[in-house]
């Protein structure tokens, strides 16, 4: 087994940084973890989703908890805002089942699980490079320190990805996404609304872009949080407040009555925006360098696959540490395998971008059948937990 005895350098210690240094405690290897941040990151309050089958994976594993609150529905639903009304139609209901969490608190349970390996906290990493008797060094403004392998868990600027693909540049799409929460508890006058989200997540589509929204877990609401992700262009030149106001203008102008009084003055505990960007690094290690998470690829989130492709990346280098050899063989098959899931994960984004946003369909012309066609032209042939069978209504 290649893992016993490597000493292994992880740089970032977010979702990544610590689902790799499970992988790696877990392989046997000594790993020491380097996170930039002074604070905790549990407070990093959005949601995300991961598939259930990853989910149940991980529990048996021993990377997350099973007592980590979840908020699991098995079912996809499609709104969008009847033509010249407030009012809400549904369009179509897929079998899709989601498992959100709360990242703070994956974060947190990932943090606790890796509690055999060293991790330095307000620790940023200036460089990485190549030592010249093998393996890779890790610099930081106290020490430098060497490793068998330096695993680039930080995300889009990754100082360790300039070290192994300086030329991969994240790609801008050309429009924005939002992303918010709000407690369940100050929504109670939007029954409708809170049903739904019960038994389902919502798909709202409308000109120019769509909405996700969610329940998750609250860190601190016991009663639970709503999550939304929605995109949409960037606000016009003549737009003076910022750029996290501008969804308020989206929808106010887009979306159902219900929904955008929920979105337009509902008390968020969160909202933040930021340009949707991708790229891929084509091959992910190369010894003794390995990427991971945000660091080897960026997708566009219609994927929803950045926390699950984190997660899967840990998995995958235990497996490949625990079959190898050797440090080199076992970054090979992890490059082998993870390296064309970035591809494929970002060619999808992209398409998904283009029909959701880019190119959007006329809605309100759609129903069950409409949905389930436009669902299987845009995939294309690709697999997506997101994306199931439509059910009849």
């Amino acid at each position: 087994m290649a893992g016993a005895g490597l000493r292994i350098g992880v740089v970032g210690g977010s979702v990544a940084g610590c689902a790799m240094a499970i992988a790696g405690v877990r392989a046997g290897a000594e790993v020491t973890v380097y996170e930039r941040s002074h604070g905790a990151l549990e407070d990093r309050g959005f949601g995300i989703v991961v598939p259930p089958p990853l989910h149940a994976e991980l529990v048996t594993a021993g990377y997350v908890d099973s007592a980590m609150p979840t908020a699991p529905v098995p079912s996809r639903v499609w709104l969008t805002r009847e033509p010249g009304q407030r009012s809400a139609r549904e369009l179509a209901r897929q079998k899709a089942a989601v498992t959100p969490c709360h990242w703070g608190l994956l974060w947190r349970t990932l943090r606790a699980n890796a509690q055999g390996a060293t991790y330095h906290r307000g620790r940023p990493v200036t460089e990485v490079l190549r030592h010249p008797a093998g393996g890779a060094v890790i610099r930081t403004a106290e020490s430098a320190q060497r490793y068998d392998i330096v695993v680039g868990a930080d995300g889009p600027r990754s100082v360790t990805r300039a070290a192994l693909a300086p030329q991969v540049r994240p790609v801008p799409a050309g429009y924005l996404v939002w992303r918010g929460t709000l407690p369940l508890d100050r929504l109670t006058a939007h029954r409708r609304e809170l049903e739904l989200v019960r038994t389902a997540w919502i798909t709202l589509g409308f000109r120019g872009g769509h909405g996700v929204f969610y329940r998750i877990p609250g860190a601190v609401e016991e009663s639970g949080l709503l999550a939304y992700a929605i995109y949409g262009p960037p606000p016009p030149p003549s737009w003076s407040a910022g750029r996290e106001e501008y969804v308020r203008r989206i929808a106010e102008e887009h979306f159902p009555a219900g929904w955008a009084e929920i979105v337009g003055r509902g008390a968020h505990t969160s909202l933040t925006c930021h340009d949707v960007a991708d790229f891929h690094v084509p091959r992910v290690a190369e010894p003794p360098f390995l990427l991971a998470g945000d660091a080897a690829s960026i997708t566009r989130p219609h994927t929803a696959s950045g926390a699950t492709k984190a997660l899967q990346d840990a998995l995958c280098l235990e497996r490949a540490l625990r079959a190898s050899s050797s440090a080199a063989e076992a970054l090979s098959r992890y490059a082998d395998e993870r390296s064309d899931e970035g591809a494929r994960l970002v060619a999808l984004g992209r398409r998904l971008g283009h029909a959701m946003v880019e190119r959007t369909p006329d809605w309100a012309a759609m129903g069950p059948a409409e949905i389930a066609e436009w669902s299987r032209a845009t995939l294309d042939g690709a697999g997506s937990y997101l994306y199931g069978s439509v059910q009849r209504q």
